[in-house]
């Protein structure tokens, strides 16, 4: 676990979005403390959503409800929600306080606690722990109810940086048919060649 010990700066996630899923997220570890569990794997996979214009955004033109107040907090926090009833997902907030902008993790490549993985997810295969947003949250014991809000400097849920660079590939996001205009933006952005990615 110890070369899981560090964890992103909070200046990190003040950056600008972008920079931030190429630079910064992209080849980190996302990793849990839950129940006495460690699990970590390494984000291959995600997604920007902007709440100034973004159509896809929950808090789409800076609309504060219950459910978005997480977003305008100050980045370097993590904004979880629930859908479907079923699923959960995990998303860092980024941006100075009343932004309201996130990044959704899509993916992991499953690198510690793999075996803690398997008994949540009630599978397996390697390949089908973490490849979309619920089903890592579910490897990694992450729920809208006991993590929404959590700043990720501390020691249940953390990101820590990235020890090697990729190569990245941008793409339009997924299952926001509804966007318009927005639903063509190239804000998608996965490890070229991993194969712990949701979708190619």
């Amino acid at each position: 676990m110890r070369e899981f010990d560090k964890k992103l700066s909070s200046d990190t996630y003040l950056k600008d979005i972008f920079s931030l899923c190429r630079e910064d997220l992209l080849g980190a570890y996302l990793c849990s403390n839950i129940g006495g569990k460690f699990t970590a794997g390494m984000i291959t996979e995600v997604e920007a959503y902007v709440g100034s214009c973004d159509k896809a955004c929950h808090a789409y033109l800076n609309k504060l409800t219950k459910r978005t107040a997480t977003m305008f907090r100050c980045g370097g926090c993590a904004y979880v929600y629930f859908v479907y009833g079923m699923y959960n997902q995990f998303n860092v907030v980024q941006g100075p306080e009343g932004t309201a902008n996130a990044v959704l993790v899509r993916s992991l490549q499953p690198l510690e606690g793999l075996e803690v993985m398997q008994q949540r997810r009630q599978t397996d295969k390697i390949n089908n722990l973490t490849t979309g947003p619920g089903k890592l949250c579910q490897a990694l014991g992450i729920t809208a109810k006991e993590h929404n809000g959590i700043n990720l400097d501390g020691n249940t849920l953390w990101i820590s940086p990235k020890t090697d660079n990729f190569s990245i590939i941008e793409k339009t996001r997924i299952g926001i048919d509804y966007a318009e205009e927005y639903r063509d933006k190239l804000w998608r952005f996965y490890i070229k060649g991993n194969s712990f990615v949701s979708k190619y």
